[in-house]
This record gives C-alpha cells, structure tokens and sequence, in this order.
C-alpha cells in the first residue's frame, strides 16, 4: 500500500519537481494532500490528483491519511513546520533545503526527529543524483587529491530567490527589483540570502569533499542578481559562480572538480526538466575523455528512494550529517556576509 503524501507549498517546486516525480513512484507514494498560504494553488493541484485541498498546515497534519510530509514551501517556514510535523506523529518529512534559517533552529529540528525516530531526508537533489555517486567513486578509486572546486550556476529569473531579495529585514531590503550593490549592507544580507538559498544545492557535495571552511577569500555581488563567491576547505580552494540574467541562455548547472591527475566535469540538467541523472566527464591531462554512462533516475526520484528506503528499514537516517552540512552552509552565509561587509571583493 502506497504511503500517503502530504504537500506543504503549491509553488513551482512542489507541483514541477515533487508532484512529477511521486507520480513516477505511485508504488511507494500517493499524494493525497495538498496546503497551500492562501493563494488558491493548491486547490488547482490537488483537483488534478483527486486530493485534499487546504489552506495552512493544520488541517493536513491532522489528516490521518498522511504518513509522509513533502516541506515545499518558503524557507523560513521550514524548521516550525517540520516541529509540527513532528508533533502531529507523521512517519516520515522530506523538507527542501534549508532545513532552517539558523543553527539553533537547525539543532532544534535535528533532535525532534531524532528523538522522535521520523525519517527525515532534505532536499538537496545533487546530492542524491547518481551521477555525484559516480564521481565519488571516480575520485575514491584514483586517488588523486582533490586541488580546485569551481561551481557555475546560470539561471533565467527565479520569483523564489527575487522574493528572498525583498524579504530582507527592513534595515537592509532594497526596493523591489535589482537590490541595490552599492549599500554595503543590503549586498552583504543579499549574498547571505543567496548562499542559503541557492549555492547550499550543491555545499553538501562540496562538504563530501572537504568538510572544514577554512576562510571565505572574496565575495561580491554580479548584477542583477547572483554572486561570486571564493573560500578554502581544507585548503582546497572552491568558487562558487551564480547569475540570473533575464532573456540570457539556457539554464547552466556546472561542477568543475580539479585533482593532481584529472578534470571531472559535472553538468545537471535544467531542475524542471526530467531527463534523468547529471552527465559526468572526466578529462586527462594526455587529452583522454571518459563520459559516464546517464541513469534514468535524476536526484529528485533519487531522494524520494532514499525517503522510502529508510520507512523500509533498509537504511537509517544520517542526523549528524544532515545538521553538519546546515552548520557548513550557516558558516559560509556567515563568513560571506562578513566579507561583503568587509569589502572583501574579487
């Protein structure tokens, strides 16, 4: 019997990634609620799936028929609803990332669900992809010491990560629109937005590979809205790159992985788009290419695996893991609103 599925959200994110992907495990999960802030959304979602429509998360944590709770909805919701979540007695919570907005909620949410034994997975797609599986195994089996980590994100317009810009607090919230860079202090609190919210996709996999932050070198903002970003880990020296650009190319999502004998190259397909898993290459210095084979499964179908092998009993929860990569991506929105703040710019 199918596990029920309660969605919290009815933004781009819960019905194009995770209502797509749960139709594609039906076997597993069944969607049978669907909440939403008010804006009417979820009634058009969950007419479409035969589920229940409602407004906040009261009256879809007091279903009985949801098991499992999908967190889709902005941010700084997420550690007070997963606390919910928990309360209520649900088996199981996928929250997308960040699981909070700061350490102690972090710790917090951490140690309900580990009290409480709920299966708690977080949303980082690309960490679940089969393709960062891949070359880890690359990297585990060479040997080679990773030198350089280079992450390129080039994206059209996202209203989540606009709203982001306007939801700073009032001291520092630019008008709506393009923030403005030359205020020290709205680029240093928009550059810690953004770290939260779009470069933490890929500080999991960056932490798999070097799990201390030594120091942010350079932070500064790229108009009209994203970042470049440059820190050691374990003195390896990792730059992050991101830009939303109206009318620009396609979507890019790029990891560049340099060791002392080989290039990998990581390329994700676009989020919306459900093609299966990342391509990964891998170039020698003698000119040789290898190209992995691609998967069918992508990281969303991936995590939700995940989610379903743990409510099986055929793998545990990594809470320690979990609340270290919070605390690395905490530590790196930190140390790059210091810098900002600093004048610490490329």
């Amino acid at each position: 019997m199918p596990s029920g599925v309660g969605v919290i959200g009815a933004g781009p994110g819960a019905s194009a990634l995770h209502l797509a992907t749960l139709a594609r495990l039906s076997d597993r999960f069944t969607v049978v609620h669907v909440s939403d802030g008010g804006g009417g959304r979820a009634e058009e979602l969950a007419a479409r799936l035969g589920a229940t429509a409602s407004t906040g998360t009261d009256e879809l944590l007091a279903d009985p028929r949801v098991e499992v709770v999908a967190i889709c909805s902005p941010p700084d919701a997420h550690a007070s609803q997963i606390l919910a979540a928990v309360a209520a007695g649900k088996h199981a919570i996928l929250c997308e990332k960040p699981i909070a907005t700061s350490p102690d909620d972090a710790a917090r949410v951490i140690d309900a669900c580990r009290n409480a034994g709920i299966a708690l997975v977080v949303g980082t797609n690309h960490l679940f992809d089969p393709a960062w599986g891949r070359a880890q195994h690359h990297l585990t089996a060479g040997g080679a010491p990773v030198r350089a980590i280079s992450i390129t994100v080039a994206l059209p317009p996202n209203e989540r990560y606009h709203d982001a810009v306007s939801e700073l607090p009032p001291a520092a919230a630019p008008a709506r629109g393009a923030p403005d860079w030359g205020d020290p202090s709205v680029a240093a609190a928009v550059l810690r937005q953004l770290t939260l919210g779009l470069a933490i996709h890929d500080l999991p996999l960056v932490r798999d590979l070097a799990r201390r932050l030594d120091r942010v070198v350079f932070a500064r903002p790229v108009s009209p809205i994203g970042y470049v970003i440059g820190f050691l880990a374990e003195d390896i020296a990792v730059r992050l790159t991101a830009v939303m650009v109206p009318g620009g190319a396609d979507a890019l999502w790029r990891i560049g992985i340099v060791t002392s004998r080989d290039l990998i190259d990581i390329e994700f397909p676009p989020a919306f788009v459900h093609v299966g898993s990342a391509a990964v290459r891998v170039r020698t210095p003698d000119g040789r290419r290898t190209s992995f084979p691609l998967t069918a499964d992508d990281g969303y179908v991936a995590e939700w695996r995940a989610l379903a092998s743990i409510l099986d009993g055929d793998a545990v929860v990594e809470y320690d893991e979990i609340l270290a990569d919070a605390g690395f991506a905490f530590d790196l929105a930190d140390a790059v609103e210091a810098a900002v703040r600093a004048g610490a710019i490329a």
